[in-house]
């Protein structure tokens, strides 16, 4: 449970529901490592993973639960970070929500839109921070290329193409794991179960794309067109879309890219010039007509923040969120017309 802290002179203490191998490999580090957090309590279900973090993560062993509820129950915390199989995350953060939490869910932060949308609702008329860990809005070059589409410098989205390869076979169960897997913990296969992932591969790395797209534009998808290879358990999907002002936009992403590393390829084009994004680099180029163009990189320009900086230093009233529960919320409504839009074999309007 929670209880009253003017956080002036104190930490946000953070409980983490579902320590994995992927909360150990980013958001628990950084919640070391940040000066106003104090990494209170975590959840896990596996004993021997639960005494193994304990050490890594410096948390004594009666602040280790197997169980969430009796962690939340048990622990005076301020917020929550959700990092269970997608299945899990609207139950779990409704009840840290009731219980007066602030939240940071994974993502995607649900499997359906609609709970999404209840998730928001309750913080709001609680007024606690909902925050969800979707990539673009912690990148410095998204945040760049919004600034270009805000200043209005570049005219209106006209049309885009975002294009991502990479190679999540492993973590599906479609491959063996590679070498030197890097993590405190070994992943569980709970993306190999389409009833606990909510789909396949773009159920995982879909979000990521529909953020950007959403996020730097600042617009809306209200039509979904999808073909996947196989549903549920997708692993390549190209989608169709048509904004709110008409644009149109094309993505495609496989999970099973044959040609090692990862690839990116996005465009955007405005009706006064065209951006692009190309390699994991993300190096970027902004042409405005009759302009020189003007070409950086995700590395020239300091992060905006971690998920957890950027929702600890909201929690304190220092800075806004990045990623709201809005904007979550948002994704999961393309996410999930893009799956029945593959299934039904129709356009879905949102």
């Amino acid at each position: 449970m929670t209880i009253e802290t003017d956080y002036i002179d104190q930490k946000v203490r953070l409980g983490v529901i579902g320590a994995g191998w992927f909360a150990s490999r980013r958001h628990m580090p950084d919640a070391m490592a940040h000066p106003r957090t104090l990494l209170a309590a975590f959840c896990r279900r596996d004993a021997g993973a639960r005494e193994t973090l304990c050490k890594r993560f410096e948390v004594l062993p009666e602040h280790a639960y197997a169980d969430y509820e009796e962690m939340l129950e048990r622990e005076s915390l301020d917020a929550v970070l959700i990092a269970t199989p997608n299945n899990l995350h609207y139950a779990q953060a409704k009840a840290a929500l009731e219980q007066g939490l602030h939240v940071l869910i994974e993502k995607p932060m649900t499997i359906r839109s609609e709970d999404a949308d209840e998730l928001v609702s309750l913080a709001k008329s609680k007024n606690l921070k909902l925050a969800v860990a979707v990539n673009p809005p912690y990148w410095s070059h998204c945040h760049r290329i919004r600034d270009v589409f805000l200043s209005g410098a570049i005219g209106e989205l006209e049309c885009a193409a975002l294009f991502w390869t990479g190679n999540a076979e492993y973590v599906f169960g479609q491959a063996p794991a590679p070498e030197n897997l890097p993590g405190v913990v070994l992943p569980t296969m709970y993306r190999s179960d389409p009833a606990q992932n909510g789909g396949g591969y773009f159920m995982d790395g879909g979000p990521h794309l529909i953020s950007e797209l959403l996020f730097v534009t600042g617009l809306k998808v209200q039509r979904v067109t999808a073909l996947m290879d196989v549903t549920p358990m997708d692993m390549r999907v190209s989608l169709s879309l048509e904004m709110e002002n008409g644009a149109l936009v094309t993505l495609v992403s496989l999970g099973d890219s044959k040609s090692g590393g990862r690839r990116v390829r996005n465009t955007f084009g405005a009706s006064n010039g065209t951006i692009t994004v190309d390699d994991f680099a993300f190096d970027t180029t902004v042409l405005i007509n009759g302009k020189e163009a003007v070409t950086f990189c995700e590395a020239d320009t300091p992060p905006p923040g971690t998920p957890i900086g950027n929702f600890v230093e909201a929690i304190l009233g220092e800075t806004e969120l990045l990623s709201t529960g809005e904007h979550g919320a948002e994704v999961v409504r393309v996410i999930e017309a893009a799956y029945r839009s593959a299934t039904e074999g129709r356009t879905i309007a949102i």
